[in-house]
């Protein structure tokens, strides 16, 4: 376990809204020149071992980076000791988090929006149903999300 904060950010199938928090996230962290360590899963299984949903990936490549390597994986309990922080994208896998966190666990849970300044409580809507247009407002809310959460954790706000 390493001393730098370590963020994993979990929807559901980890296919569309957690890694793309991830490589923005990522992204923010570079950026500002700040080591993190940074991951994305999902609550449940049904996309283990796929890349992004490809609408992902292509709003992701217009912001300049490439998600495309990434793979879906399911949530695991030492994740709740591995990362100090467990970021859910919406309130029904928050409260899956609360309900699986062992007790004991280091990992501080929250909502990704909590931490961008009016937006405390507020998800980030599931883009996958619907028209590739609501990747593109996925991506600025999980960019806000996650320059809020850096500025948290690293002391930036």
């Amino acid at each position: 376990m390493s001393d730098r904060p370590a963020i994993l950010f979990v929807c559901l199938g980890n296919i569309c809204r957690s890694p793309l928090a991830e490589a923005a996230l990522r992204a923010a962290a570079a950026r500002h020149g700040i080591g993190i360590e940074a991951d994305s899963a999902g609550t449940g299984g049904w996309h283990v071992g796929e890349a992004p949903d490809l609408r992902a990936q292509d709003i992701a490549l217009r912001h300049g980076i490439d998600i495309s390597g990434y793979r879906a994986r399911q949530l695991e309990r030492a994740d709740f000791d591995r990362f100090s922080h467990i970021v859910a994208l919406d309130h029904d896998n928050l409260a899956v988090l609360k309900r699986l966190r062992p007790s004991g666990a280091r990992a501080e849970l929250s909502l990704l929006l909590d931490h961008v300044p009016g937006r405390s409580g507020q998800p980030v809507a599931d883009p996958y149903y619907g028209a590739s247009e609501g990747f593109a407002a996925t991506w600025a809310d999980v960019t806000a999300g996650a320059e809020g959460l850096l500025a948290k954790i690293a002391g930036l706000a």
